[in-house]
C-alpha cells in the first residue's frame, strides 16, 4: 500500500468533513488545500479499512497510519501462469471481460496470481504470437464473414464434353471459425444470396451482421462509408433480421477471417480435388460437403479444440434462430403500367389496379409469382404464366366500365353484329378468329359498338362492307372508313354498277389516246 503524502491532521479532517459536513469530495478539496484525488484516495482506503470518522477520531496517528496504509505483504517467488489459449476462447463470450478473467484467475490462484496489469500485459504478448486473424476478438453470434475464392474448379458436361469453371463460395463465422463453401456456376446476387442462404441453413442460426466485400453484385453504390445494399440483398437482410456490413474497399483487415478462410479452403478441400473429374455441379458439392466435414474436425494448432468445437461452445448458442420459412429468391426489374392497366414481363401480361395507370413500378419475380410493388407496397399479386401475347388480368383491377364490358362473350358479340347487318357480322367474326388473344378481339368489337353509337347502324353496316371489300375487315379500317365518309360512296368494289364518265370539255374520251 502507498504511505500518506499529506499530513495526518489533513487525513482526519478530511474524514471528518466527508462525513459530517455534507461537502463534495471537490468542496473538501478547495477547503484543505489539496488535491480532489488525494481527497478521493483518503476516502477509498478508510472504506478498505472498514474505518469511518467516530472510529478514526479514537485512533492516534500511528494506529490510524497502519490501518490506512498497511505495509505490503511479502510476495510469492512463484507465479501461476494462466491458461492464455483458454482465456482468448473465453474472451469471445458476450460480456466477458479480462477484468472478469483475471478476478476468476486470482480466485484460484491465490497469492500466486498476477496483478492485474502484468496479467493484461503477458496475454497480449501472448496474443501478439497468434496470427493477425487469430488475434482478432469477435464475440459470439456476431459476424459471419462471406467470400468467393480465386481458384475456380472445372465441372465436365458428360454430354457434350464442355468444360465449365464452378465459383466456389466459403463463409467464416468470427468467434470460432466455423466454415461452410459450396459451388456456384456464377457470382451474381442470386448465387451469393442462395449460398448465404445454405449457410444459415448449415449452420442453423443467423448471427447478428453479414461482412460480405463490396461486389457489383450486392452493392448497387460502393462506398467506403456509406455503401448502398442492392435490392435482394436488402430483402436478405429484412427476412432474417441481419444487418448487412460490407467491407471497406482496399481494407482487407475487415474481412481477414474470410481472407484466411479462403485460403484454408483452398489449400485443405480443392487441392484435394485436383485431380478429381467432376460431371455436375451438385457431384461437385457434395465431394466439397464431404471434405468440409474433415476440416471443420481438425485440431487448432494453439488454440483448445476444433472449429466444429469451438462452434458448438461459443457461437451456436449466440446465434437467432431461424425463420420458419426460408427466403425465396426473387429477380427485381423496373416497369411501368400500360395504359390498359397492365405490365408486361417475358410477353405476358398482368394486370395492376387501374388508378396506377402510367406509374413506375418494381416487378418481384419468383420461380412461381410475379408482384408489382409500388413505392415498396404491393399492389398485384400474380402466378407466372409463360403464354407469350397472354393476358393475366384480376377483375377487381379494372374500372367498372370495363368489367360490365367482360360480360360480353364471343357469341354475344356476333349475335349484336348480325342484328346490324352481315357486313358487320363478318367483320365481328373475323375479329374472333384472327386475333392472337380473344381479349384482343373482344377490344376491337367494343370499338365497333362505339362507332355504331357515333354513326349510327346503318353507316357502320356499310363501313364494314366497304373494309372487306379492301380485304381489310379491321376496327382501324372501318374507323377510316367513316372518318373519310367513303362508306356514303358508291363503287364498283362494292358490287354496283360503275358510274358513268361524266361529260365535260376537259375530260379525254378513249378516242383521244386512240389518235395518239
Amino acid at each position: 500500500m502507498p504511505t500518506p503524502r499529506v499530513l495526518m491532521s489533513k487525513i482526519r479532517r478530511t474524514l471528518q468533513l466527508l462525513a459530517d459536513s455534507g461537502l463534495s469530495t471537490r468542496q473538501v478539496a478547495a477547503a484543505l488545500s489539496i488535491s480532489k484525488t488525494t481527497v478521493s484516495e483518503i476516502a477509498l482506503y478508510a472504506r478498505s479499512a472498514g474505518i469511518d470518522w467516530p472510529a478514526a477520531s479514537t485512533l492516534s496517528d500511528d494506529e490510524l497510519q497502519a490501518r490506512l496504509y498497511p505495509p505490503p505483504r511479502p510476495r510469492s517467488t512463484q507465479r501461476r501462469e494462466p491458461d492464455y489459449a483458454a482465456l482468448h476462447q473465453e474472451l469471445k463470450r458476450p460480456g466477458v471481460t479480462l477484468q472478469l478473467l483475471w478476478e476468476e484467475y486470482r480466485s484460484g490462484a491465490g497469492d500466486q496470481a498476477y496483478r492485474y496489469s502484468a496479467f493484461c500485459d503477458k496475454y497480449r504478448a501472448w496474443a501478439k504470437l497468434l496470427k493477425r486473424s487469430m488475434r482478432q476478438l469477435h464475440p459470439a453470434g456476431e459476424r459471419l464473414f462471406v467470400d468467393y475464392a480465386g481458384q475456380t474448379v472445372p465441372v465436365v458436361d458428360a454430354v457434350t464434353g464442355e468444360v465449365r469453371r464452378a465459383q466456389v463460395f466459403v463463409a467464416v463465422l468470427g468467434a470460432s471459425n466455423y466454415t461452410y463453401a459450396c459451388a456456384t456456376w456464377q457470382q451474381t446476387a442470386a448465387d451469393w444470396v442462395a449460398s448465404i442462404i445454405a449457410t444459415l441453413e448449415f449452420i442453423g442460426g443467423v448471427p447478428r451482421l453479414l461482412v460480405p466485400d463490396q461486389p457489383r453484385a450486392l452493392i448497387a453504390n460502393p462506398d467506403a462509408y456509406e455503401p448502398v445494399t442492392a435490392r435482394l440483398m436488402q430483402e436478405l437482410g429484412e427476412h432474417y433480421g441481419v444487418a448487412v456490413l460490407p467491407a471497406r474497399p482496399g481494407r482487407p483487415q475487415d474481412k481477414a477471417k474470410v481472407e484466411v478462410g479462403v485460403q484454408v479452403v483452398e489449400r485443405w478441400v480443392l487441392a484435394r480435388l485436383r485431380n478429381r473429374r467432376f460431371f455436375s455441379l451438385g457431384e461437385l458439392n457434395a465431394a466439397i460437403a464431404s471434405l468440409l466435414a474433415e476440416l471443420n474436425q481438425r485440431p487448432f494448432k494453439k488454440l483448445p479444440g476444433c472449429r466444429r468445437s469451438a462452434f458448438e461452445a461459443l457461437d451456436a448458442p449466440a446465434l437467432k434462430p431461424l425463420p420458419e420459412q426460408p427466403m425465396v429468391l426473387a429477380q427485381f426489374k423496373p416497369a411501368r403500367v400500360n395504359i390498359d392497366y397492365h405490365v408486361a414481363f417475358e410477353g405476358h401480361y398482368y394486370s395492376v389496379p387501374h388508378q396506377h395507370v402510367g406509374a413506375a413500378v418494381e416487378l418481384r419475380i419468383t420461380a412461381s409469382t410475379l408482384e408489382v410493388l409500388l413505392r415498396r407496397q404491393r399492389i398485384a399479386a400474380h402466378a407466372r404464366n409463360a403464354r407469350v401475347g397472354g393476358f393475366t388480368t384480376v377483375a377487381e383491377h379494372m374500372p367498372a366500365s370495363h368489367r360490365a364490358h367482360r360480360q360480353w362473350t364471343p357469341a354475344k358479340l356476333i349475335g349484336w353484329g348480325e342484328r346490324i347487318g352481315a357486313a358487320t357480322a363478318a367483320v365481328v367474326r373475323w375479329q374472333m378468329q384472327h386475333r392472337p388473344h380473344p381479349e384482343q378481339g373482344y377490344r376491337a368489337c367494343l370499338g365497333l359498338m362505339r362507332l355504331a353509337r357515333q354513326y349510327g347502324d346503318e353507316r357502320l353496316e356499310a363501313a364494314c362492307a366497304r373494309a372487306q371489300s379492301i380485304r381489310a375487315p379491321n376496327y382501324r379500317s372501318v374507323k377510316s372508313i367513316l372518318e373519310c365518309g367513303l362508306d356514303r360512296q358508291g363503287s364498283s368494289l362494292l358490287g354496283g354498277a360503275a358510274a358513268p364518265m361524266p361529260s365535260h370539255d376537259n375530260v379525254r374520251g378513249p378516242g383521244y389516246y386512240g389518235h395518239h
